[in-house]
């Protein structure tokens, strides 16, 4: 992968990770974190649309782009959220 290909994974893990931390009201603020949330996010939301049989564009920095890797990150937000609650 080109850097440019990095650099866009990168802002796009921030931004999803960012918009699901305030969608799910879980933002930490932390910049890695929202990285790692938004990417893993990214992947699954892509996922999840093929799964399901929905056309979700997952290259590059675009809308659609966003919008499945919010969607995604927020799923994995909930996820944790479940297992978090279950260890208590």
């Amino acid at each position: 992968m080109d850097p440019v290909g990095i650099i866009i994974w990168l802002v796009l893990g921030a931004v999803a990770g960012w918009l699901a931390g305030m969608i799910m009201k879980t933002g930490s603020g932390n910049v890695v974190a929202n990285i790692i949330v938004g990417i893993v996010g990214a992947f699954l939301g892509g996922w999840l649309a093929s799964t399901l049989g929905i056309s979700s564009a997952t290259g590059g920095l675009s809308i659609a782009s966003i919008v499945t890797a919010v969607i995604g990150a927020c799923v994995l937000l909930f996820v944790l959220g479940l297992i978090q609650k279950g260890r208590t």
